[in-house]
């Protein structure tokens, strides 16, 4: 004879014998009465969940791709030992994919009125503020049998800067800067014009930098050495506008614009000039000022930490505008921006004469790798369409570095890796050249 639904789950329940009768619930509840107590006794000796402490203590900045640690203090403040798991939960791009469950997830045991400690490892996969969520506590009885769960807002943020990886090039950037200051002696007439000492004649000095009249005086020749100016001002402007939001490789073009501005700033000053930051699109997102030198690249960098790409169409004449009231002496104003033809003829273009009449100008932008590689294609017939189109793009940047140069503007332009060098190299030249 089957059984109904009703009479098998009481019989499950109930470990009662299987017969055609039908079981009493007082039957039940005679043989289930010890789960029942076990269950409530299991429940009542739960540590309180909503009566705990909760305080974060930990790292509070980090870089991209550096782990940041933070320490939660759990304090049982009831009489019953605390049983729990815990969920430490921030933001998805706090972590490394697929990693988030086993890192934000702990197993923790707290005596009656005492503290424990856990650690939480984030890895952060992208810039800016990442702010702690709830925390989740799963309180457990001795048998395991009944829980208690509640949350907890236990406030903490953690800033996660710009990775700076081009800070690699910086020895050999600074090993020229001493040879342009003067600190070797291949320090040539002409790079820079401020008159920095005397030093004995070696074949192949320029004979134009003889000092007849201190040869005169001494046995041997005697050349002049000139070291590039110093105290000169350097605007970093960063266009945070729609076209720098395009992604190359894994990451915005804004990252590699950033990365390229940290390595030249650092540079700069210790080249002795003074660094100020811009960023803008149709308003000012970032704006760094009169920081000395030894504390303009942390101000940078954490200035950087939160600027995102804004899908809008920059305003040109705002910041030409925003630019020349934040250098109102004669500066190198470095400018991170498309040479897309459409966007920059249209933007940049028609206010150039403003910047380039009063500052030195030098323009940056990252180019696509993938642009290079599909030049190359050949083979099928989609490869040679492909190239065609790669082609056609390089020409119309090519043609808009032209008409920059023709208005007297420097232009780097290059991929992400290789932007940060090639961008110092020029701010190197342009001090060999006296033009700062």
């Amino acid at each position: 004879m089957a059984l109904t639904g009703r009479t098998a789950l009481l019989a499950a329940l109930g470990s009662l014998p299987i017969g055609l009768w039908e079981p009493s619930w007082a039957g039940i509840l005679a043989v289930n009465a010890p789960l029942a107590v076990a269950c409530a006794c299991d429940f009542a000796l739960a540590a309180p969940v909503r009566r705990l402490g909760l305080t974060r203590s930990g790292d509070t900045s980090v870089r991209l791709g550096d782990p940041a640690d933070i320490t939660l203090t759990v304090t049982n403040p009831s009489r019953r030992p605390l049983r729990a798991r815990v969920r430490d939960a921030w933001p998805p791009s706090s972590w490394q994919p697929g990693t988030e469950i086993a890192a934000s997830r702990h197993r923790l045991t707290v005596p009656a009125g005492e503290r424990r400690r856990i650690t939480t490892r984030l890895r952060p996969i992208r810039r800016g503020d990442h702010q702690a969520d709830r925390v989740t506590i799963r309180s457990y009885g001795p048998l395991g049998l009944f829980t208690r769960q509640g949350t907890h807002r236990v406030p903490w943020t953690v800033r996660v800067l710009p990775p700076f990886t081009s800070r690699k090039h910086l020895p050999s950037k600074l090993a020229r800067l001493r040879e342009l200051d003067g600190r070797t002696s291949v320090l040539q007439r002409g790079e820079g014009t401020e008159f920095d000492s005397l030093r004995e004649y070696v074949p192949g000095d320029d004979t134009r930098s003889i000092d007849w009249r201190a040869t005169a005086r001494q046995s041997s020749v005697a050349v002049r050495t000139w070291r590039p100016e110093r105290d000169r001002h350097i605007l970093l402007a960063l266009d945070t506008g729609r076209t720098s939001a395009g992604r190359v490789g894994d990451a915005p073009r804004l990252d590699a614009a950033m990365d390229a501005a940290l390595l030249l700033a650092a540079l700069a000053s210790r080249a002795g000039d003074r660094v100020d930051l811009l960023a803008y699109d149709r308003r000012v997102r970032a704006l760094v000022q009169g920081r000395t030198a030894g504390d303009v690249l942390p101000s940078l960098v954490n200035a950087m930490a939160t600027i995102e790409p804004e899908l809008v169409e920059t305003d040109a004449r705002g910041l030409t505008a925003t630019a020349l009231r934040t250098a109102p002496r004669r500066s190198l104003i470095v400018l991170f921006t498309t040479l897309d033809a459409a966007p920059f003829e249209e933007g940049i273009l028609p206010v150039l004469p403003q910047l380039t009449q009063r500052h030195t100008v030098l323009v940056a932008s990252v180019a696509d790798p993938h642009i290079a590689t599909m030049a190359r294609s050949r083979g099928t017939t989609d490869a040679v369409y492909e190239a065609a189109a790669a082609a056609q793009a390089q020409s119309e940047r090519h043609r808009t570095a032209e008409q920059l140069r023709r208005h007297g503007v420097t232009v780097v332009d290059a991929t992400p890796d290789d932007l940060a060098p090639a961008l110092a190299d020029a701010y190197l030249a342009l001090k060999a050249g006296g033009r700062l």
